[in-house]
């Protein structure tokens, strides 16, 4: 069984700064690229960024200049650091992570953490 654990999420005031980590464990190889997504009221869920095992990222234009992404492969551990904080980022952010155990990869979420930026 494999889990994803988020945690880093909460209010903070616009301008602000918030750092959101997802460690995946359980019974399993490794992981390949992991990632956050974000989905806001009554919108789609949409990529934040994302990270492949060799370090190569992909930002949404949304948070390019604001938004960091790194992954800890030891740890098999993803961060997202997001700096100047608009009320519009106010969203559940879900973890996603391709894990690999012998041959075969599998693609999983966390439960998401609630993210809430006020004006």
């Amino acid at each position: 069984q494999v889990q994803l654990v988020e945690s880093g999420g909460g209010l903070v005031q616009a301008g602000g700064s918030l750092r959101l980590s997802c460690a995946a464990s359980g019974s399993f190889t490794s992981t390949s690229a992991m990632g956050w997504y974000r989905q806001a009221p009554g919108k789609q869920r949409e990529l934040v960024a994302r990270v492949t095992s060799g370090g190569r990222t992909q930002d949404a234009d949304s948070g390019k200049g604001r938004f960091t992404i790194t992954r800890d492969n030891a740890r098999n551990t993803v961060f997202l650091q997001m700096n100047s904080l608009k009320p519009e980022d106010t969203a559940v952010y879900y973890c996603n992570a391709g894990v690999i155990s012998r041959i075969f990869e599998y693609d999983y979420w966390g439960q998401g953490t609630q993210v809430t930026v006020s004006s």
